[in-house]
């Protein structure tokens, strides 16, 4: 048998297939919003700034949401969820303990309202739930607030559907079109297509604070389309972090620190650019990015809270 050559070996590594990408929904997003913040968070794992109060708002009620499902049936009320909200409150990202004790107030207010218009009796079929699906370059996975199966919305045949139900605390209305436009929304529920081996195309976003979902009903078409998105930006974060571990992280030790942060260096930036804009005013890693800081003024900790 003749030996094999390197052209051989080359033939044999590039029949082997790649190796996907981990990604979720939020490491899409960060990869979007910022290549460097990116960086800073899945590459060197930075430690991140203090809490944010709309965070903690946020983390408290959809921890509350979930214990409430825990309930046998005829405990699940209202006044259920107050107490949850309140006895998982957390006095973090606030401006003092008078805002603290005033925004847990608003979050048991808003969840106990918003639970009286739940139907306690309908059991949801995934509760921060993860689902997983490997899609082109993706390994893709994300936890999804809640799955409902419920009947069609046109009823027809009488078939249930499973909805993506994501729950929302920020300040910020929202409209059917934030359903519609959600990469996040699309990808749960193309994930939950392959988990579940159910149709899936209905997507909701339930703002606690104004009590109304936003929904939207994608079409195969529309949930392709988002796939497309996601598939582009999974091929670019991956081809960054692979420069990375090659070697880009030790030009990155040689560019140093100081107190004013990162000194920016070409080769770095080229690969994982920083992406300035007023969205620097609420980032986490200020304290290393200059570019960041002089892009807009920090924001205080409770600045995402409702007046």
């Amino acid at each position: 048998m003749a030996p094999s050559t390197a052209s051989d070996e080359q033939l044999a590594l590039d029949a082997m297939p790649k190796r996907l990408y981990a990604v979720t929904p939020t490491k899409l997003a960060n990869w979007s919003d910022c290549p460097r913040k990116f960086r800073f968070t899945y590459l060197e794992r930075r430690p991140r700034t203090g809490a944010w109060g709309h965070n903690t708002v946020g983390a408290v009620v959809h921890a509350a949401l979930k214990q409430w499902w825990d309930l046998p049936p005829a405990q699940r009320t209202g006044e259920a969820g107050t107490t949850l909200v309140i006895r998982g409150w957390v006095n973090e990202g606030f401006r003092d303990d008078a805002q603290s004790l005033d925004w847990r107030g608003r979050a048991a207010a808003m969840t106990s309202r918003y639970l009286a218009s739940v139907d306690p009796q309908r059991q949801p079929i995934g509760i921060e739930r993860t689902v997983a699906a490997p899609i082109g370059p993706m390994a893709l996975s994300g936890r999804v607030d809640r799955i409902d199966e419920r009947p069609k919305v046109d009823g027809v045949d009488n078939a249930n559907e499973v909805v993506i139900v994501d729950y929302k605390t920020g300040r910020t209305p929202l409209t059917d079109d934030d359903a519609r436009t959600s990469q996040a929304l699309a990808l749960y529920a193309v994930a939950a297509r392959r988990t579940l081996r159910r149709e899936c195309k209905r997507v909701e976003l339930h703002h606690l604070p104004t009590a109304y979902v936003a929904a939207w009903d994608h079409t195969d078409e529309s949930l392709q389309r988002q796939i497309v998105r996601a598939e582009n930006v999974t091929v670019d974060a991956a081809h960054a972090d692979e420069l990375w571990k090659a070697g880009l992280d030790t030009v990155a030790l040689r560019a140093g620190e100081s107190d004013a942060g990162v000194n920016d260096d070409v080769e770095v930036d080229a690969v994982l650019p920083p992406r300035p804009g007023n969205q620097c005013g609420w980032c986490d890693f200020r304290q290393w990015c200059k570019v960041g800081r002089d892009a807009a003024p920090a924001k205080q900790r409770w600045a995402g809270l409702a007046d």
